[in-house]
C-alpha cells in the first residue's frame, strides 16, 4: 500500500482519483499486485477511471496485427484481462460501476479473447493444411459454443468458462498437406484451450472446461453437426437439457446449430416434467453441498444463486416451446419476461432480482480479493477484512445478518416453485382408489361423503384401474396417476354445484383422455390447486370438462389464477397475439395451432369466470366477441403477410360482423357471420382479394392438431352463397340499395366492421346508415318480416310440450325480428337508432322514443331476452339443448307474444 501510494504522489494524481485507487487495493491484493507490477497501467487506469466500458470497447482492444509473434499475442491477451480486471475492480467497490457492467464486460472479454484465438490460430493451421471444406467445396469455420454464465453474458469476474466446439460438415483441408476437418479442428480446438487456459509468467486469459461436450471427458473434443444431432436425440439427457437453455454461440456461424439444438432444449409442448427433473437436480447438488460441507457456498448453498437460476429455467424448460420470448439467456432478462407475462407477480420477481443481483456482487467481490474462482465465504481473518472492507459492513455478523435476509427470501422463492406435492392424510382415498378396501368399507366411505351411486362408483374405479389404458402407462405415469386419484376422490367430494359422483366422472373422463402425455399429469400432481380447480369446473360444466379434454393444453391457464380471473385486455391480447404470429413468421401451421390456443385459452378464461365469478350475461358476451374481433384483425394481418401474391404491404381489405358477431352477441360455440369488401383499384384486385379472402376462410376452418379456429359463414353476402367471395364497396353499396331483401336489411342493422382497412369500415358504416334510413311502407314492412318469421318457424317445428328458446313463439328470434322492424321502419325519422348497442339497448331506446307505448313491456321484453341468452350461455355448459318444458318461462313468452301483436297484428 505504501509503494501505491508512493507512486501515485509521485504521479501526482488527484486526492480522489487517488483515494479510489488505494480503496482497491486495501479490498484486492490481487489489484494491489497488478499496479504494482505494472505501474505503466496506472496512467491507463486512471484515464479510463469514468468510462463505461461497452462491448465495442473490448472487442476493440482485441486488435492485433497479423504477423504478431505467438508470444507476444499470447502476453497481449493475458495483459489485457488483467488490465480489464483492473479497470473493473475499480470502478466497481467504488460505486461506479453496476453488476450489469461488470457482466458485460466480463462475458465481451471472454467472447473477444475466443476469437482472437481461433483466428489468430485458424489462420496458421490454414497455412500449414489448407482451408477446412465441405464435399461441396464450402469452407468450414469453427463453431465455438459458450454455456452457462458466458452463453447468458453474465460471466463472472474470475469465471471458468464452459465450452463445446462443434462445425458444420465433414470433409477435408484442401491443401497439399491434407486433413480430415476433424482433424483440423479438433488442433484448432487443442491450440484454443492452451491459449486461454495456460498460466504463464502472464497468468492465464480463462480456465476452459470442456466437460459439457457429448460424451463428457471422454467424448471428442470437437464434433460435427449430424455427430451432434444425433447424441442429443439418442443420449442426451435432461441435466444437458437445462445446460444447453444457456448455449449460445461466441464464435462461428449460429444458424445452422441453433436449428439442430432448440428441438432438444425447448420441446413443443408444455413440459411440466421439468419440474421433478429439475428438483432430483438440485437433491444430488445439496447433497454434494453437504458431502462437501459448502453451506457457506454463495452460489450452490441454500438460497444461493443457482437457485434463482433453476426458478428461471424451469419457466424456460416448460413453456419455451410455447412461448419464444422465453428462449432467451441472461437470467435477469428471462426474469423480466416472466414478470411480464404475468408467470410470476412483478413484486416477486422485482424481489428476486435484488437478491440476485446482491448475491451476484458478493460473488464478484470474493474473486476481487485474490483473483480465484470462489463462492466460499472466507474463513481467515484476513479475507473476511479485505471483504468486509468491501461491502461496507463495519463487523461480520451484520454482514451475515444481511446476506441471510437475501438467502431466506431466495430459498423461500425457490421452495414454492419447486414445492412437491404430497398426498397427506389420504389413506382411505389411497386405498379405495388402489382397491385394497373392502366394497362395503368402499361405498361406506362414499356415502359418508356425499356420493350417491357409490357401487357404481366403485366399479368405475375398479374397472379404470384395471383398463387397458391405464396398464400400459409408462411406470412414471401411472405414479403421477396414483397421485392423483385419492386428490381427485377429496375434491370431488367437496362439491356442491353438482354431486360428487358428476364431478368425479367428468373429471376422471379428462385425465383418462390426458394420461397418456406424462408432462399434464406431472402438472397437475405438481399443482393439486390446479387440480382442485379442474374439478370445479368440471363439476359445473360438462362442456369445459370436454373443451379441456380436446385441448388438454389449457391445464397451464390454470395456474395463474391472477390472469385466469382477468376481464380481457382487447389492447394487450392483439399485441400478444401480434407479437407471436411474427415470431413464428414462415412457419404457416405453427401460427395456425398457435392461434387456435390463443383462442382456447382465452374460451376458458372467460368460462372460468362465468363460472366461478358470476360475471353478468352482457360481460361474457362482450369478452366472447372482442376475443373474436382481435383474432380476426391479427388473421387478416398474419394470411396477408403469408401471401406470395401480395401487391400491397397493407391490402385495402375489410372484414364486417354479421348476427351474433355484429351485435357482440357471441356464444361459446358461436360462429361467425362475415362478409369480405375491398376497395383497390389495382389490376387483377379481385382475383388478389377473393384468394385472400378464400385463405382466410380456410385459415379459420381448418381442422389442426391444436383443433378448430371458428366455423365461419359467408352467406349474407351479396347474393349469398351463388356471389362473389369479396365485393367492392361499391358493389356491395349498389346491391344494398337495389337488389338486397328486407331480410338481408334487417341482417345489416346488427352489422359492424371488425378488420382490415379502417377506411373501408368507415365506408360501410356510411352505407348501412344509408340503408337501415331508407324509408319504408310501413304496412309493406310488416308483411315482408313476418312472412319471413313463418318460414322459419316452418323450419325449424319444435317438440310437442316444449319450448325452444331460440326459435318459439315468444322467444329470442322473434325479440329480434321486433327490434330490426322497428330500427328499419322508424330510422328515417330516429337516424339514432342505426346505433348498433344491441337489442336490449334499442328496445329501451324505442320505447324512449315512443315507438313501444309501454315502457313497461319494453323492459319486459328486454328481461326477457336476457334471461333466454343466459339460459342459453347456461345450456351451453352443460353441454345440452336449449329447449324447456312448455310450462317455463311463461311469463316472458307473454311479453314478447304481446309486444309482437302490438306491432304486426
Amino acid at each position: 500500500m505504501q509503494q501505491l501510494a508512493q507512486i501515485l504522489t509521485e504521479k501526482q494524481v488527484a486526492s480522489t482519483d487517488a483515494a479510489y485507487l488505494l480503496h482497491a487495493a486495501a479490498c484486492s491484493p490481487f489489484f494491489a499486485r497488478f499496479v504494482t507490477k505494472h505501474t505503466d497501467f496506472i496512467t491507463d487506469l486512471l484515464d479510463n477511471l469514468y468510462k463505461t466500458y461497452k462491448t465495442k470497447d473490448v472487442n476493440a482492444l482485441f486488435v492485433f496485427e497479423k504477423n504478431i509473434e505467438e508470444t507476444v499475442f499470447l502476453q497481449h491477451l493475458r495483459l489485457l484481462r488483467q488490465r480489464l480486471m483492473a479497470h473493473m475492480i475499480l470502478r466497481d467497490l467504488n460505486g461506479l460501476a453496476d453488476f450489469a457492467e461488470v457482466a458485460e464486460i466480463t462475458s465481451a472479454l471472454a467472447e473477444s479473447a475466443i476469437a482472437a484465438a481461433a483466428d489468430f490460430y485458424h489462420e496458421r493451421l490454414v497455412a500449414t493444411y489448407g482451408v477446412p471444406c465441405d464435399a461441396r467445396g464450402q469452407s468450414q469455420q469453427l463453431i465455438v459454443v459458450g454455456m452457462g454464465k458466458l452463453g447468458g453474458r453474465e460471466l463472472n469476474v474470475s469465471s471458468d468458462i464452459d465450452l463445446i466446439f462443434a462445425y458444420e460438415h465433414e470433409g477435408a483441408t484442401d491443401g497439399e498437406k491434407s486433413i480430415s476437418n476433424q482433424d483440423f479442428f479438433t488442433r484448432l480446438g487443442k491450440k484454443l484451450i492452451a491459449a486461454l487456459d495456460e498460466a504463464t509468467a502472464d497468468g492465464f486469459v480463462f480456465r476452459v472446461d470442456m466437460r459439457l461436450r457429448p460424451f463428457g471427458s471422454e467424448g471428442a473434443l470437437v464434433c460435427n453437426l449430424d455427430a451432434l444431432e444425433d447424441y442429443y436425440q439418442n443420449y442426451g439427457r435432461e441435466w444437458e437439457r437445462y445446460a444447453w437453455i444457456k448455449g449460445r454461440v461466441v464464435y462461428g456461424p449460429e444458424a445452422a446449430l441453433s436449428k439442430v439444438m432448440r428441438p432438444f432444449v425447448f420441446r413443443k409442448y408444455l413440459d411440466f416434467n421439468a419440474y421433478a427433473s429439475m428438483r432430483d437436480l438440485k437433491v444430488q447438488i445439496q447433497r454434494d453441498v453437504v458431502q462437501r460441507r459448502l453451506s457457506n457456498n454463495i452460489k450452490l448453498g441454500r438460497g444461493g444463486i443457482r437457485e434463482v437460476e433453476f426458478i428461471a429455467q424451469v419457466f424456460q424448460l416448460i413453456r419455451g416451446g410455447q412461448v419464444p420470448d422465453l428462449q432467451i439467456k441472461p437470467t435477469l432478462a428471462v426474469l423480466d419476461c416472466l414478470a411480464d407475462r404475468g408467470m410470476l407477480p412483478a413484486p416477486d420477481v422485482a424481489a428476486l432480482k435484488e437478491s440476485y443481483i446482491y448475491l451476484r456482487n458478493l460473488e464478484h467481490r470474493l474473486m476481487y480479493i485474490d483473483d480465484q474462482q470462489t463462492q466460499d465465504l472466507p474463513d481467515s481473518d484476513t479475507y473476511r477484512d479485505y471483504l468486509l472492507q468491501m461491502v461496507h459492513h463495519a463487523d461480520w455478523a451484520s454482514f451475515m445478518a444481511e446476506l441471510n435476509l437475501h438467502r431466506d427470501r431466495v430459498q423461500r422463492f425457490f421452495d414454492d416453485t419447486f414445492k412437491d406435492a404430497k398426498n397427506e392424510d389420504l389413506q382411505q382415498e389411497t386405498a379405495l382408489w388402489q382397491g385394497t378396501l373392502f366394497a362395503a368399507e368402499a361405498e361406506q366411505w362414499l356415502v359418508q361423503h356425499g356420493y350417491s351411486r357409490a357401487n357404481d362408483i366403485v366399479h368405475l374405479l375398479q374397472q379404470t384401474r384395471q383398463s387397458q389404458r391405464i396398464q400400459q402407462l409408462p411406470e412414471q405415469s401411472r405414479r403421477r396417476l396414483d397421485q392423483l386419484m385419492p386428490l381427485l376422490l377429496r375434491e370431488a367430494s367437496q362439491q356442491q354445484s353438482t354431486t360428487p359422483d358428476n364431478a368425479l366422472i367428468r373429471t376422471l373422463d379428462l385425465l383418462e383422455s390426458i394420461c397418456r402425455r406424462a408432462s399434464y399429469l406431472a402438472l397437475l400432481a405438481e399443482f393439486p390447486d390446479a387440480l382442485a380447480l379442474i374439478v370445479k369446473l368440471c363439476a359445473a360444466s360438462p362442456w369445459i370438462a370436454q373443451y379441456v379434454s380436446a385441448h388438454p393444453i389449457l391445464l397451464d391457464e390454470l395456474l395463474n389464477k391472477q390472469t385466469l380471473f382477468k376481464r380481457l385486455d382487447t389492447v394487450q391480447l392483439k399485441a400478444e397475439l401480434t407479437r407471436h404470429m411474427q415470431q413464428l413468421a414462415g412457419d404457416v401451421e405453427a401460427q395456425m395451432d398457435a392461434m387456435r390456443h390463443f383462442k382456447h385459452a382465452n374460451v376458458l378464461k372467460i368460462a372460468a369466470q362465468d363460472l366461478m365469478t358470476a360475471l353478468p350475461l352482457e360481460a361474457i358476451s362482450d369478452d366472447l366477441s372482442a376475443l373474436a374481433d382481435v383474432i380476426l384483425q391479427v388473421s387478416v394481418q398474419t394470411v396477408w403477410q403469408n401471401l406470395t401474391f401480395k401487391h400491397l404491404e397493407t391490402p385495402k381489405f375489410a372484414v364486417i360482423g354479421y348476427g351474433k358477431l355484429g351485435g357482440k352477441e357471441l356464444g361459446y360455440l358461436s360462429d361467425l357471420d362475415i362478409i369480405f369488401l375491398y376497395d383497390d383499384e389495382a389490376d387483377k384486385a379481385q382475383e388478389v382479394y377473393a384468394r385472400f379472402a378464400q385463405r382466410l376462410n380456410t385459415w379459420f376452418n381448418t381442422l389442426t392438431n391444436a383443433g378448430l379456429l371458428y366455423e365461419t359463414d359467408l352467406q349474407l353476402r351479396p347474393d349469398g352463397n351463388s356471389g362473389l367471395l369479396v365485393s367492392t364497396v361499391t358493389a356491395f353499396a349498389e346491391y344494398q340499395q337495389h337488389k338486397a331483401w328486407v331480410w338481408e336489411h334487417q341482417a345489416i342493422t346488427r352489422a359492424r366492421f371488425v378488420a382490415g382497412d379502417a377506411a373501408i369500415g368507415a365506408a360501410f358504416e356510411r352505407i348501412r346508415h344509408d340503408i337501415i334510413c331508407q324509408p319504408h311502407e310501413i304496412g309493406t314492412l310488416k308483411q315482408q318480416i313476418v312472412q319471413m318469421r313463418e318460414k322459419m318457424r316452418e323450419a325449424h317445428k319444435h317438440k310437442a310440450g316444449f319450448f325452444d328458446v331460440k326459435h318459439g313463439l315468444g322467444g329470442i328470434i322473434d325479440v329480434e325480428f321486433i327490434v330490426q322492424y322497428l330500427v328499419l321502419a322508424h330510422a328515417a325519422s330516429y337516424p339514432q337508432l342505426t346505433d348498433n348497442i344491441g337489442n336490449i339497448g334499442l328496445l329501451r331506446r324505442c320505447a324512449q322514443l315512443g315507438l313501444i307505448t309501454s315502457l313497461a313491456l319494453a323492459e319486459q321484453v328486454a328481461d326477457a331476452y336476457r334471461e333466454y341468452r343466459t339460459l342459453i350461455h347456461h345450456v351451453k355448459l352443460q353441454g345440452a339443448e336449449a329447449i324447456v318444458p312448455s310450462e317455463e318461462l311463461q311469463a316472458e313468452r307473454e311479453a314478447v307474444s304481446q309486444l309482437w301483436q302490438m306491432l304486426f297484428s
